[in-house]
C-alpha cells in the first residue's frame, strides 16, 4: 500500500498547472460580506465575456486567462447586494480585486448574474461545514438542478447514472431501488433528504429536487451509522422572495402520466413559501402491473432579522403498486420467458406512505461564525402483500417451469426522530487558519416488523405456459405470526478541524464519539411468548486527511478514516450483533482546466469492513431483521470524472469506476470471493447542448447519455458451513443503456422529448436468486411545461 502511495504521488508531481500566456492576464481577489465574514459561492463575471469565477470557502476566486485592459467586473450572490467594480489589467501581470458585499435583509433587488460552477467549486451542504471540494480529501459529487431538468429526471436511479461508481444493486419487488457504492449497500442509514435520514424501502419522489450530493467513501464523523460506500442527500427546491413557479404535465409509454406544480412567492413581513406537488399514474411494460402515486412537498422560509433564518419543510408520499418479483430463476439461471410477463397473482400489492417535517433554524453569528439546529421526523409504513418469489432456492421452479405458488405478507411501522447541533467558523492561531466544525446529533427509530403464517400452496402455473394451469384470484386470509420490536437509539459527538497550515497545504482531522443501544423483542401471537435482547456499544473514531494544491487549479489529497457500523438485527439465535469496524483509506487528484470550464479528478481507494452484517440466509430465511457476520471484506478501485461546465451551449459529464469487493476473511463464504451485486466496471457519459437564446436556434437542446454497468454477480454464496449447501452464484450479464432527449423553449412554455433505452437493450436487476426484474424496455415520454 505505501508503495502504491508512493508512485501515486511521483506521478502527481509530475503534473503541472498551465502557464498563462504573455499576452493575458491574471485577477484575483477575496469577497467578504459587510459582515466580515467570507462570502462563498459568489459568482465573479467578467462584463462581456464568458469568464468566469466562482468563490471558495475562503471567499477567494481567480480569473485566468483574461485580455488586458480595463474591464468591469461584476460580483453577485442570492441573500447579498451585488456590486461591480472597475480595473485594469495588466498583460502577464496579476491585479488583484475585492469586494465587500452587504447581506441583503429581505426582497431582491434586480437580476442576479448567475453561472455554473465546476466540478470542484460545489460544497454539498451534506458536508455541514462548507468545505470546497478542492480542499476536501474525499471524492464527492452534486449534481445540480439544471442537470436534473435536460435529463428529465424521474427516478433516483437516472440521477446515479451520472455518478461512476454508484449503482442499482437489486429492485426487490418492483417497489424500490436498492442503492450501493464502492461495493458496498446504502441503506436507509445512508440516505438522507436535507441532512434528514428517510427510508429507502420505497423510491423517493425526485420532482422536488433541486440537488443531488453524494460523498463516497466514509461519512461516519459527520453521521456516525452510514455505509462504507458513502451517502447521498437529496436537497429539495426551496422558498423564494420573488413570485414564480411552473405547471407541468408528463405522458408517456404504457399510460404513464405525471402532471405536478410548483409555486413559490413572498408572504410578506420575511416569510416566503413553496410548495411542490405532483401525482403519477403508470401501468408498465410487465402485464397486469401498474403504479400510483402522490406527493407534496410544502417548505416555509422565515427571516428574523439580518441573522437568523427558520426554514420548515414537510413531505408526503404515498405509493401504491403491484408487488412484481420478476421472471424467476430455474437452477440458478434466469428464466428465459418473454420481459413482459408477470408471474404473481394479480391481487399482489405493495402500499407505503411517509410522511415527515424538518426544522431549521440557521444564526450567524458574525465574523465567519454560524450555529445551526435541525430537528426532524419521520413516519413510514408498508404493507407488502403477494405470491411468493419465483426463485432456485427455497421456492424451486422446475425446469419444465411448473410453479407451486405461495403467498407471504409482511407489515413495517417505522417512527424516526433527529436532533442536531452544530457550530462552524473560522479562526486564527498563528499561522494557520482554521475551518472548524463542532456538533451534536442524537436520533432515534422505533421499527415493527407483523410477520403473518405464509401458505405454502396457493396454486399452480407454468412460467413458460400461460394457461397451463387455472390461477387462482381469491386473496388468502393470514393470520399473524409475529411481531418484531426493534428500537434504536444514536448519539454522538464530533469535531471536525480543516486547517491551512499554508495556502498550499491543508490538513484536515477529526474525532467522533458515538453510542448506540438496540433492544429486539419478538411477540409470538400464537403463544403470546415474547423473547428480547438489549445491547449498547460505543466508539471513538478518527479521520485524517492531507491536501496539497500546486497551484490554485489542482490539488493532490490523501486520507485515513475509520469508522464503527453499529449492526441492527439479531442472529439465527437471536442475539444482538456485535460492531463491524472500518478502515478506508483513499488518494487522488483534483484539477480544474480553462479557467475551470474543464475539471478531471481521479480517486483510488481501500476499504477493509472487519466483519460485514448482512440478512440471513439460513433456512430460506426471509426477514431483515435476522442477520449474520459474514466475515471480513475488501473493497478497493479506482474512479475518473470528467465534467465542464458549459460552454457556447454544450456541456459533457464522464466516468468510469474500478471496484472489486471480496471477501478476505470468512468461516462463512469461500475467501477470495466477490462480493454479490457489485459490477467490477461502471462507466457513463452524457452530453448536452443548448442552442444559444439569441442565434437562429435560440430554444433548441438536445441531449444524449449513456450508462455501462458491468457483470455481476447474483445468486446466493455457497456457505462454508452448512454441509452439502445447494447456493451457489448466478453471473448476471453487463449491459449499455443509452437515453436521448430533445427539448424546445419559447416565451413561457417549454416542451421536453425523453427516449430511454433507445436501443431496447435487455437486462436484469436481481435480489439472491429471485426478485429477478428486467429493465424496462424502450419507453418515450413527452413533458410540456408553463412558467407561471
Amino acid at each position: 500500500m505505501f508503495r502504491f502511495f508512493n508512485l501515486l504521488a511521483l506521478a502527481f508531481a509530475a503534473v503541472a498547472g498551465p502557464a498563462a500566456a504573455q499576452h493575458t492576464a491574471r485577477l484575483e481577489g477575496r469577497i467578504t460580506t459587510d459582515e466580515g465574514a467570507p462570502a462563498e459561492a459568489v459568482t465573479v463575471l467578467v462584463k462581456g465575456t464568458e469568464q468566469v469565477a466562482v468563490t471558495g470557502g475562503d471567499g477567494r476566486f481567480v480569473l485566468e486567462g483574461v485580455a488586458p485592459g480595463r474591464l468591469v467586473l461584476a460580483a453577485s450572490r442570492i441573500g447579498l447586494v451585488g456590486q461591480e467594480r472597475e480595473a485594469t489589467a495588466a498583460a502577464g501581470r496579476t491585479t488583484r480585486v475585492d469586494f465587500t458585499l452587504a447581506v441583503r435583509q429581505y426582497e431582491l433587488d434586480g437580476v442576479a448574474v448567475s453561472a455554473e460552477r465546476s466540478l470542484n467549486e460545489q460544497p454539498a451542504a451534506i458536508g455541514k461545514i462548507g468545505i470546497t471540494p478542492m480542499d476536501l480529501p474525499q471524492s464527492m459529487a452534486v449534481l445540480g438542478e439544471r442537470v436534473l431538468a435536460e435529463q428529465q429526471v424521474l427516478h433516483l436511479s437516472d440521477a446515479l447514472k451520472n455518478l461512476n461508481g454508484l449503482y442499482v444493486m437489486g429492485t426487490t419487488g418492483g417497489t424500490q431501488e436498492e442503492l450501493a457504492g464502492r461495493g458496498f449497500s446504502l441503506g436507509s442509514s445512508s440516505t438522507f433528504k436535507n441532512g434528514v435520514r428517510f427510508n429507502n424501502s420505497v423510491m423517493p419522489e425526485m420532482s422536488a429536487i433541486e440537488r443531488v450530493e453524494v460523498l463516497k467513501g466514509s461519512a461516519a464523523i459527520l453521521f456516525g451509522n452510514v455505509s462504507a460506500g458513502g451517502v447521498i442527500n437529496l436537497v429539495t427546491k426551496k422558498p423564494r422572495f420573488e413570485q414564480g413557479g411552473a405547471l407541468a404535465l408528463r405522458a408517456g409509454s404504457y399510460g404513464f402520466y405525471k402532471p405536478a406544480l410548483d409555486v413559490y412567492g413572498p408572504l410578506g413581513g420575511g416569510l416566503a413559501y413553496r410548495l411542490n406537488t405532483t401525482y403519477q399514474n403508470a401501468g408498465s411494460f410487465r402485464e397486469r402491473v401498474g403504479a400510483e402515486r402522490t406527493y407534496v412537498n410544502p417548505s416555509l422560509l422565515a427571516r428574523l432579522g439580518r441573522r437568523t433564518e427558520v426554514l420548515v419543510e414537510g413531505d408526503y408520499l404515498k405509493d401504491d403498486r403491484t408487488t412484481d418479483y420478476g421472471t424467476g430463476a430455474v437452477d440458478y439461471t434466469i428464466a428465459r420467458v418473454p420481459r413482459s410477463r408477470f408471474l404473481g397473482a394479480a391481487w399482489s400489492y405493495f402500499r407505503a406512505e411517509q410522511a415527515g417535517a424538518t426544522a431549521a433554524v440557521t444564526h450567524q453569528i458574525g465574523r465567519g461564525w454560524q450555529a445551526r439546529a435541525v430537528g426532524g421526523m419521520q413516519r413510514y409504513d408498508h404493507d407488502n402483500f403477494s405470491t411468493m418469489r419465483p426463485n432456485a432456492g427455497g421456492q424451486f421452479v422446475r425446469a419444465d417451469g411448473m410453479w407451486i405458488r405461495g403467498v407471504q405478507r409482511s407489515r413495517v411501522n417505522e417512527a424516526y426522530g433527529l436532533g442536531q447541533f452544530d457550530l462552524t467558523g473560522r479562526l486564527r492561531t498563528g499561522f494557520a487558519e482554521h475551518q472548524l466544525l463542532v456538533g451534536a446529533d442524537a436520533d432515534r427509530y422505533h421499527t415493527e416488523t407483523t410477520g403473518y403464517k405464509s401458505l405454502a400452496r396457493y396454486d399452480t402455473i407454468n412460467i413458460f405456459i400461460p394457461g397451463a394451469y387455472t390461477e387462482r384470484t381469491d386473496i388468502p386470509e393470514l393470520d399473524r405470526s409475529t411481531l418484531t420490536t426493534a428500537p434504536v437509539a444514536r448519539t454522538g459527538l464530533y469535531v471536525q478541524d480543516l486547517i491551512a497550515i499554508t495556502e498550499r497545504l491543508k490538513l484536515l482531522a477529526g474525532v467522533r464519539w458515538t453510542r448506540q443501544t438496540t433492544r429486539s423483542e419478538v411477540l409470538t401471537y400464537a403463544g403470546g411468548a415474547s423473547a428480547g435482547q438489549r445491547k449498547a456499544d460505543a466508539a471513538v473514531t478518527p479521520r485524517l486527511g492531507v491536501v496539497y494544491q500546486p497551484g490554485r487549479a489542482a490539488a493532490v489529497f490523501a486520507s485515513y478514516a475509520n469508522s464503527f457500523t453499529l449492526n441492527t438485527g439479531v442472529d439465527v439465535d437471536g442475539r444482538p450483533l456485535p460492531p463491524s469496524f472500518i478502515d478506508q483509506y483513499e488518494t487522488g487528484l483534483k484539477t480544474d482546466w480553462f479557467s475551470g470550464r474543464l475539471s478531471a479528478n481521479l480517486t483510488l481507494y481501500r476499504i477493509v469492513n472487519s466483519n460485514l452484517a448482512q440478512m440471513s440466509l439460513a433456512g430460506g430465511n426471509t426477514n431483515a431483521n435476522i442477520r449474520e457476520l459474514a466475515g471480513e471484506v475488501t473493497s478497493k478501485g479506482v474512479e475518473v470524472d470528467v465534467a465542464s461546465r458549459r460552454w457556447r451551449g454544450l456541456s459533457v459529464m464522464a466516468g468510469y469506476s474500478y471496484n472489486e469487493t471480496r471477501y478476505t476473511e470468512s468461516n462463512v463464504y469461500v475467501v477470495g470471493s466477490l462480493l454479490r451485486y457489485n459490477p467490477n466496471h461502471t462507466a457513463n457519459a452524457s452530453l448536452f447542448y443548448a442552442a444559444p437564446a439569441s442565434g437562429p436556434l435560440g430554444g433548441l437542446e438536445l441531449g444524449a447519455g449513456a450508462v455501462y454497468i458491468g457483470e455481476r454477480m447474483a445468486g446466493r454464496s455457497t456457505r462454508l458451513t452448512v454441509r452439502n449447501d445447494a447456493f451457489r452464484l448466478m453471473p448476471i450479464d453487463g449491459f449499455t443503456q443509452i437515453d436521448a432527449s430533445a427539448g424546445y423553449a419559447f416565451d413561457r412554455f417549454s416542451v421536453q422529448l425523453r427516449v430511454a433505452n433507445f436501443f431496447d437493450v435487455l437486462s436484469y436487476y436481481a435480489h439472491d436468486d429471485n426478485s429477478i426484474n428486467p429493465i424496462a424496455p424502450r419507453t418515450v415520454s413527452l413533458t410540456t411545461r408553463v412558467r407561471l
